[in-house]
């Protein structure tokens, strides 16, 4: 059986796990609770994947940052704007090994996702962190 997103009478929404002839197996996406509910009371949501209700268990910051940020490199980018920023753009080259290219294209990445933005530092051009990176970040860490 493929596994689905259901809704309950009231609105929640479950992923179904197993269906008999009177009730199905379901679990809660946010608290992992399996139950059974009579199959009566149970729908299908089409507008829903399996994979949109299972990551409703996490923070949409969090599915946002790790969908977005491809290599480790780019996530100690964010992490070091976060902690220690916001820094210049000459600061990111000299001090992280980055040449200007790469930086050039992992902060276009970072913005695009909505995790950096540019900002001005010591009259240089520069990038810190937005509230979703923080966010997401601080997430991850606890």
């Amino acid at each position: 059986m493929t596994r689905r997103t259901v809704r309950d009478t009231e609105g929640t929404r479950y992923l179904l796990l197993k269906r008999s002839a009177d009730a199905s197996l379901v679990r809660h996406p946010e608290t992992g609770e399996r139950q059974h509910i009579p199959n009566d009371d149970l729908d299908t949501v089409d507008d829903a994947t399996a994979a949109d209700t299972v990551l409703r268990a996490l923070p949409e910051p969090v599915v946002s940052l790790v969908t977005s940020v491809h290599d480790e490199r780019s996530l100690a980018l964010l992490l070091e704007l976060d902690e220690e920023g916001p820094l210049s753009v000459r600061t990111l080259l000299s001090e992280y090994d980055f040449c200007e290219s790469d930086l050039h294209g992992l902060l276009t990445e970072l913005r695009a996702g909505g995790f950096v933005a540019e900002t001005t530092v010591l009259g240089q051009r520069g990038y810190e962190t937005t509230e979703v990176a923080t966010d997401a970040l601080d997430a991850l860490r606890t």
